[in-house]
């Protein structure tokens, strides 16, 4: 043999489905052969061509999908996924020819007499443990110095692929993670020290990288979202991203070994929102607070209980809270206006009692004698209370988006607070002026009448 090296194999040559997906993404005739200048190839191919296409699906900037569709992203995890998948049997066929061709393997030691398989006499084998660490290491370190001669540049050539990938989408991290994280994980089982799982193993920092540069990007365009000072806010943009990230992510990573990661993402992803939500809400001018974070957050945990996100439970609970108070804050606040003069009569009895001043001595007080409490009372007809609450209702639906649908949900727990009032108004009416037959000009049933009328003529 000499002092050279024969030259071992060679990857064969071959025009697999790779080329037909690879043209179908970038629109190369390229093909990919079994060289390990194939995987540069592709990765310059692609580098070069459909540059249009090279936004995120999710452009977060603007949070909406881009030219890359499903089918797209999917056409690339089937790439990544047959180079991997043909690169893999490659090297452990190859190391496992180095190891035998060069007897850098470690046999049994042969009993005295006899004679190996090929017929040659056998060495002198080291008595048990005699040198076995140290001459284990230099086999491997010669495997692993002939195999990179052959594949040096499969760790450069799988970066780049990555590179190109995460350029054109970067919310192909994901798929990438989950793809090169069971490859390892394969590789691991079959040799943890063999020169192909040393090399994703590699190649899998580069990809985890990639995956939290994702994750902080996004945050980071959460942050620097602007609104329109002239439109109604709606369900802001990060929201609906972060629930198309989820859907994505679910499917991607459902049984996958690195699901730690993206649990992990998640709850940095969902404490942004919160966050970013409550300081638009706070920005706001042409929305009312409550509005922003009871349609937002209602749309957060309507995501949530979709999903089933088990890390996500606690903060599935928290927007279904936030959702509740701000939409009762949003009716009380708005309620106060159709009756308004009523309102501040009753808070003004209410004070006095407070104050120390029994009940049914209130209407001896000047301001809030029998007189006082009829004059108001006389400012709200049934014709004027429901002329207020058409109006009420107008104001409400300028105030909700679309796309959230809560103007019902928003108007039927408006009419539960109003009769709560009422009955509310009723109870004090009989505790502070007893026997006064004083009444309101307009009935619960009225009132039920009012509102189902209102909401179907809109």
């Amino acid at each position: 043999m000499g002092n050279e090296i024969p030259h071992l194999t060679t990857l064969p040559r071959k025009e697999s489905a790779l080329k037909q997906e690879t043209e179908s993404l970038h629109g190369s005739s390229g093909k990919l052969t079994g060289s390990t200048s194939s995987l540069n190839k592709l990765a310059v191919q692609g580098s070069s061509s459909r540059r249009s296409q090279s936004s995120s699906l999710l452009d977060m900037g603007n949070m909406s999908a881009s030219d890359l569709d499903v089918a797209d992203r999917t056409k690339f995890d089937k790439i990544f996924e047959q180079v991997l998948s043909e690169l893999e049997p490659l090297c452990l066929a190859e190391q496992d020819f180095i190891s035998k061709f060069f007897k850098l393997q470690q046999h049994p030691t042969l009993a005295q007499g006899e004679v190996e398989s090929d017929g040659g006499v056998p060495s002198r084998q080291p008595p048990p443990g005699e040198h076995r660490h140290s001459m284990s290491l230099t086999e491997k370190d010669m495997v692993r110095l002939m195999m990179n001669k052959i594949f040096q540049s499969i760790e450069t050539e799988l970066n780049s692929l990555i590179a190109l990938g995460d350029k054109i989408d970067s919310f192909h991290s994901l798929y990438m993670l989950v793809k090169m994280s069971h490859h390892v994980w394969t590789a691991q089982n079959v040799d943890p020290a063999s020169y192909l799982s040393t090399t994703l193993g590699n190649v899998l920092v580069t990809v985890k990288r990639n995956f939290d540069k994702c994750i902080s990007g996004q945050i980071r365009q959460m942050e620097e979202v602007k609104i329109s000072k002239k439109s109604k806010v709606g369900i802001l943009p990060f929201v609906t991203g972060f629930e198309e990230f989820a859907e994505l992510a679910e499917t991607i990573f459902r049984n996958a070994e690195r699901r730690g990661d993206l649990d992990k993402a998640y709850v940095k992803l969902i404490r942004a929102v919160f966050m970013n939500v409550e300081k638009v809400a706070n920005e706001s001018q042409k929305t009312p607070r409550d509005v922003v974070m009871m349609e937002n957050f209602h749309h957060i945990f309507s995501t949530q209980s979709r999903l089933k996100i088990s890390c996500l439970e606690t903060e599935r609970r928290e927007a279904k809270h936030k959702y509740t108070d701000h939409l009762q804050s949003y009716v009380i606040n708005s309620l106060g206006q159709p009756l308004e003069k009523l309102n501040h009569f009753f808070e003004g009895v209410e004070a006095r009692v407070a104050q120390g001043v029994r009940e049914e001595e209130v209407s001896y007080q000047l301001a809030f004698n029998k007189q006082e409490l009829r004059k108001v009372i006389k400012e709200y007809p049934g014709k004027e209370v429901k002329k207020g609450l058409d109006n009420l209702y107008k104001k409400v639906d300028k105030h909700l988006c679309e796309e959230e649908s809560l103007l019902q949900v928003v108007w039927h727990s408006m009419q539960d607070e109003f009769i709560r009032q009422y009955k509310h108004f009723e109870g004090l009416i009989g505790r502070c002026y007893p026997g006064s037959g004083i009444t309101m000009e307009f009935t619960i049933g009225d009132m039920l009448e009012y509102f189902s009328s209102i909401a179907q003529s809109h």
